[in-house]
């Protein structure tokens, strides 16, 4: 079943939703974002009144993870990001994953970067700014795989095979934020 118009947030796209009812699933619903579409996949046995409270919680859910508005801010020109990421798709990603805009932003604390696949959106945590080239290109290739897809599943990871510095990268990202949440400073020379 195919609806055209999902509900959605305040700002975000409207995306039609496909649902997928399974004999084999018992309990478990889950939604992902495909081509555009939202999917939902619920059991088989569910009833009219259980699959429309379910597409609604699921479409509500997807449109809070993905679908939001960005934020971006001006701190640095747009079209050097932009030019890097492009850069970075050609290289990496066939070609792939290029936003339609990124930029620095403020607001986020708890993560590195998000991305918004409805929006083609990347946004960046200035406290990337500093670190060193090869941990930032791997954020933006990370955010430009979410764009191609939007889960942590095994494609997703596949699509970031041909980073060289991907595991390095992230390590580093997990000593940064490490030494952040424990207010650790200094340096190697200070060992």
């Amino acid at each position: 079943m195919t609806t055209p118009d999902a509900p959605a947030g305040v700002g975000a796209p409207r995306l039609p939703v496909e649902v997928r009812r399974s004999a084999r699933r018992k309990r478990t619903v889950s939604a992902d974002i495909r081509d555009g579409v939202i999917r939902v996949s619920i059991p088989g046995h569910f009833s009219a009144g259980q699959e429309r409270h379910w597409v609604e919680r699921m479409v509500e859910r997807m449109t809070a993870r993905y679908l939001e508005t960005p934020a971006i801010t001006d701190d640095e020109p747009v079209p050097e990001l932009l030019q890097r990421a492009e850069r970075l798709a050609r290289r990496y990603l066939g070609g792939r994953g290029v936003p339609a805009t990124i930029g620095w932003v403020t607001n986020q604390r708890s993560r590195w970067a998000s991305a918004t696949p409805a929006y083609r959106s990347i946004r960046l945590s200035h406290r990337l700014q500093g670190m060193p080239d090869w941990v930032v290109d791997y954020v933006i290739l990370h955010e430009m795989a979410h764009l191609v897809e939007p889960s942590h599943n095994a494609v997703f990871w596949g699509l970031l095979t041909s980073y060289p510095r991907t595991e390095s990268a992230k390590a580093f990202l997990e000593g940064a934020a490490f030494a952040a949440h424990r207010n650790l400073t200094g340096s190697l020379d200070e060992l």
